[in-house]
């Protein structure tokens, strides 16, 4: 019998003390790169956008792929990346954790919607009002002095 799943989530994680430091136009360089990193993991990047401090993904996670050591090799080797090719001068990593939420399939179009207007969305919401957010509506508890 073979293995089918459907495992989607939202990931999001952003830059060292929440710095500015990913530029607007380079950002596509760094989406791609990212990109592969899922593909070599055997995954499937539906969208990846976000702001100058942060990102949201949307991927299918493959059944042999744990989810920290996907997150682990793409802060990894994108922050190794960056520095190497000095795509974004001013940044000095990536922050220590991450959120990631799985989503129903019937939910994909709207998650696809809400990370293709992360600029929009961020002209209203910061990113750590729109993160503990995400918290609350998963039914998360947590600790507001460990989201700086």
């Amino acid at each position: 019998m073979s293995t089918y799943n459907q495992i989607l989530y939202h990931i999001i994680f952003g830059t060292q003390s929440r710095k500015n430091t990913l530029t607007p136009s380079k950002e596509k360089l760094l989406y791609k790169y990212i990109a592969g990193v899922i593909q070599n993991h055997q995954c499937f990047m539906y969208i990846i956008n976000g702001t100058e401090n942060h990102l949201h993904i949307l991927s299918h996670l493959h059944p042999t792929v744990p989810l920290s050591s996907l997150i682990k090799d793409i802060k990894l080797s994108s922050s190794k990346w960056i520095k190497t090719n000095k795509i974004f001068p001013h940044f000095t990593g990536w922050q220590a954790g991450y959120g990631a939420f799985t989503i129903t399939w019937k939910d994909k179009p709207r998650i696809i919607n809400y990370i293709k207007n992360q600029k929009e969305h961020h002209k209203l919401n910061s990113f750590k009002d729109e993160y503990q957010q995400f918290l609350r509506d998963y039914n998360i508890d947590f600790n507001t002095k460990y989201i700086p």
